[in-house]
């Protein structure tokens, strides 16, 4: 009966890689498909025109935000329970940091939706001249990406203490945590923007190769059950 109640470590590591897939692809869809085609850095008139023009899609961008952050807290509260047995304490912390990014950006991603309704001539009919909503809408956005920074920042944190909790583990391969600790170092660069843009697009690679290693890992192999039971301390019996 217990064993039927309690998820099997190895199933637990593979629903939270799940979850990760699902981070990447959502934003891949969200960043390229969406931000990448309608919203045009430095060209307010050009951006206003975009999202007027294809606002189903603008909208589509922010369910798969509001999307992302329900998966990132899933991912959350599932890496507390695979690396509890290495460090209850520590894992509490990585949780706290990842769920602050969440806590972030659900209110940051009202600014995403800002020009909608900045555009949205009902809303505000002859409120602002064209020019003028122009402006707003990329202020809006501009704040949109100030705000991702800083969450950036707290999922940094986030990925440094993931890295040593796998680098002090028995039952993933110590590799991941390395990339995973580099990974943090690239994603902290944020708390200093003008470094990160001088370093931009390379600052993303480390985050790509060890956070998408770790996801194909615990999606194709979990975890080690017999080495998570024993640092746990747990009985064996679940796979």
């Amino acid at each position: 009966m217990e064993r039927n109640q309690e998820m099997s470590p190895r199933g637990m590591a593979r629903l939270g890689g799940l979850f990760y897939l699902l981070i990447f692809l959502v934003g891949i869809f969200s960043e390229f498909a969406v931000r990448g085609r309608l919203v045009t850095d430095g060209d307010g008139a050009a951006t206003a025109h975009n999202i007027l023009a294809h606002p189903a899609l603008y909208r589509m961008g922010g369910l798969a935000e509001l999307t992302v952050l329900l998966c990132d807290t899933c991912v959350a509260l599932i890496f507390y329970e695979l690396f509890k047995p290495v460090s209850r304490r520590l894992s509490l912390f990585a949780t706290v940091f990842r769920l602050m990014l969440v806590a972030i950006m659900a209110v940051n991603v009202t600014n995403y939706f800002v020009p909608l309704n900045l555009l949205n001539a009902d809303a505000s009919p002859n409120a602002f001249s064209a020019a003028q909503l122009q402006t707003l809408v990329m202020k809006s956005l501009q704040a949109y990406g100030r705000g991702y920074e800083i969450a950036l920042v707290f999922f940094g944190i986030h990925c440094l203490i993931i890295g040593f909790l796998i680098l002090r583990s028995t039952f993933l391969p110590r590799i991941l945590g390395v990339l995973m600790a580099l990974a943090g170092l690239g994603w902290l660069s944020f708390s200093w923007p003008p470094v990160a843009y001088r370093m931009y697009p390379y600052i993303l690679l480390p985050g790509v190769v060890g956070e998408g290693l770790l996801t194909l890992w615990l999606l194709t192999m979990g975890v080690n059950a017999e080495r998570w039971r024993e640092q746990s301390g747990a009985p064996a019996g679940t796979s």
